[in-house]
């Protein structure tokens, strides 16, 4: 895998044939005759569309993954160009803002003109999907419809979740890119910088190195540990006696890597050091058991006793992991609650954390691709023992 410096922007058409006749297999399997798509992520899924204009909620966009023959866009003019330069065949457009406010009539034409051989169609209704529409517009097309409206989610997860080659390496080569600025973080940030300062040092460097956005990293600090994990960085200082946390959400071509780095400022305690080292064994146990055919139940059953077997009583039944991909976090989860089955060629982070004190967590994270063989790094390895930094 660790070829992903050359890596070139995009997917081939046939990587996109390939993942819509999966997907058409899955509906054929699951009764439906069509998927409706309308967040980025899908639609970059099955189209390749990437653009910062997503930022803007003012437009709905459609996508339809019918039973057979290719997606159908249902989009505003707006998208017409950048859209025709996808394998996309079909590309209907609207006049949009409408300000008869009347942005669901094209969607709804099109769909009532597909063949009916299951009498459903698939949305994005379920576990961690969204519907990008006004729920009164999807009120208006439930309205006097040939087809009932089902959640599709589990469908579309069971596409995304397992990568192909080429989706695997972007994420490799964008975890390399933030593991390097790890390694080389103690030569340029110094005590009195602010989270904040850290922060924009950070993402220069990630940027300077070739990935293309940062749109997730907290950076907070604190003395002896740290309360939450998931905040902006702010004015405070960093100084001696500060453990310092930050989390990473960097993107190449769309995909994300998603891991965290720990460091101490000056000294650390023996307690901190010791949970610390806890916290990577927890950590190893999480990613020798990432193999085809483990249930992730199981493998936060595991960490949970390595953890415990250091003498630490877990609260809760939080979870230890999650997929990465086109999105920051992704199915399955690694926790107590979720049956999922570990596939070849997912992509997963192990993410145990302590509470080691009241009100101080640790947390460690790293990316792991399945292969058929078992877990293989795609982010370098966290060293056992905490960083310092002078």
């Amino acid at each position: 895998m660790r070829n992903a410096k050359t890596l070139e922007y995009g997917f081939s058409n046939e990587e996109f044939e390939i993942r819509l006749k999966r997907a058409q297999e899955l509906l054929y399997e699951n009764k439906l005759d069509a998927l409706l798509i309308t967040i980025p992520s899908n639609i970059r899924y099955f189209t390749g569309i990437d653009t910062n204009f997503w930022e803007s909620p003012t437009r709905p966009w459609f996508l339809v993954v019918p039973l057979s023959g290719r997606p159908i866009a249902i989009i505003p003019e707006i998208g017409e160009k950048l859209f025709s330069k996808t394998f996309l065949k079909d590309i209907y457009t609207w006049p949009s803002p409408n300000f008869n406010g009347d942005d669901i009539s094209p969607l709804k034409s099109l769909l009532e003109s597909l063949p009916s051989r299951f009498g459903a169609i698939g949305a994005e209704l379920g576990k961690e999907m969204s519907i990008r529409m006004p729920v009164l517009d999807f009120g208006l097309l439930q309205n006097n419809f040939k087809f009932d409206i089902v959640d599709g989610a589990s469908l579309i997860w069971a596409l995304r979740t397992v990568k192909t080659f080429n989706e695997i390496k972007k994420i490799e080569k964008v975890a390399q890119i933030v593991g390097e600025v790890f390694d080389v973080l103690p030569t340029f940030i110094s005590v009195d910088d602010s989270e904040r300062d850290v922060a924009k040092k950070l993402k220069k460097e990630i940027l300077i190195r070739g990935a293309d956005n940062i749109p997730y990293l907290p950076v907070v600090s604190g003395k002896g540990g740290v309360s939450q994990i998931i905040g902006n960085p702010t004015h405070k200082l960093i100084s001696s006696g500060d453990f310092l946390f930050i989390d990473t959400g960097a993107t190449f071509d769309g995909y994300f890597c998603d891991f965290d780095r720990n460091f101490a400022i000056g000294q650390a305690s023996d307690e901190l050091k010791r949970t610390n080292e806890i916290l990577w064994h927890a950590t190893e146990e999480g990613i020798k058991n990432l193999v085809p055919g483990a249930m992730t139940k199981d493998i936060w059953k595991k960490i949970n006793k390595k953890i415990e077997d250091f003498g630490f009583m877990v609260k809760g039944e939080g979870r230890y992991g999650h997929g990465v991909g086109l999105q920051l976090t992704e199915p399955p989860s690694i926790s107590s609650f979720d049956n999922s089955i570990i596939q070849e060629n997912m992509v997963l982070a192990i993410e145990p954390s302590i509470e080691y004190k009241p009100g101080k967590i640790i947390v460690h994270e790293e990316n792991i691709f399945v292969s058929k063989d078992g877990p293989v790094l795609l982010t370098k390895r966290a060293p056992k023992e905490l960083p310092l930094i002078s």
